[in-house]
């Protein structure tokens, strides 16, 4: 029991809650969209994939900056430098994942099989991003916005406008609010020539992209509530999403980072979860 929780706390397994409810949008626009009943079996797969491709993710990330974890102050309590666990079996463990990957979009349907291997591509190429390119954060934005059209996907196998602007608000929404997340390594990522916004810009400046960041995110949701022709139940979901999305600036503005956990995982988790609760709600009752 104590080495699987080990895992979850290399993966950070909690934090599967940012993506994990637009993947739920996304996977009921669809079955609403083909006209199926709802498919338990499709569903498990879903969210068997979100599991697996997270996992693959956060353990690479893990395994590949072992080395600047280990000099980090902040991160060397973390399973690989603190020798909790090992190296090589972090390595086996993402490539154990992405093969379950792999597996369950095979089983979904052709499309998703065929994209799967761009999503690996993404996922595990964000740990490189840092040491080349200040958009880093962009890249990992992108990542998780797989989530709403990868599970539309799995449904209905085609694209579609609506579950596309739900992924790219999760991409401005997640790489708004890693910005702010990057501000505790600044310092550290500097002196070893890592690559970020608040790298690139400077603490003030990064602030204020994370925010322009978070408009467009915002933006993307007011135009999917339009083109869905959605009810008062998503405005409502819309305004606690911008108001998390404001709290998380103002703690920063008026604490800093002391409080980056209050502002990172509580005001995010908080913003995804009621958001989708809200929108499922208003498909719900509209359809």
């Amino acid at each position: 029991m104590k080495k699987i929780e080990n895992y979850f706390r290399l993966i950070q397994f909690s934090h599967t809650i940012f993506a994990m409810p637009f993947a739920l949008i996304g996977f009921y626009l669809g079955t609403i969209e083909s006209q199926n009943s709802f498919s338990f079996y499709k569903f498990l797969l879903v969210i068997l994939c979100m599991i697996f491709a997270r996992s693959t993710a956060m353990a690479f990330n893990r395994y590949l900056d072992k080395n600047f974890d280990a000099k980090n102050l902040r991160t060397a309590i973390r399973e690989i430098p603190a020798g909790i666990i090992k190296a090589k079996s972090v390595l086996f463990f993402t490539i154990a994942n992405s093969l379950l990957f792999l597996i369950c979009t095979f089983f979904i349907n052709k499309l998703c099989f065929f994209l799967a291997p761009i999503a690996l591509f993404v996922v595990l190429g964000y740990s490189f991003t840092k040491r080349f390119t200040s958009f880093c954060h962009l890249i990992l934005g992108l990542g998780l916005s797989l989530a709403p059209i990868g599970s539309y996907l799995a449904v209905t196998g085609k694209f579609n406008l609506l579950p596309l602007l739900f992924s790219i608000s999760v991409l401005f929404w997640v790489s708004g609010f890693d910005i702010v997340y990057a501000l505790q390594d600044e310092a550290f990522d500097k002196e070893n020539k890592l690559y970020s916004i608040p790298v690139l810009l400077g603490r003030k400046n990064a602030i204020n992209v994370s925010k322009l960041f978070h408009l467009l995110s915002s933006a993307a949701l007011v135009v999917a509530g339009i083109v869905g022709s959605f009810g008062w139940f998503f405005w409502i979901g819309f305004c606690v999403f911008v108001a998390m999305l404001i709290f998380q600036h103002s703690v920063i503005k008026r604490n800093g980072l002391k409080e980056i956990n209050l502002a990172f995982m509580t005001a995010n988790g908080v913003a995804s979860i009621v958001f989708s609760i809200f929108v499922l709600a208003d498909l719900f009752f509209h359809f």
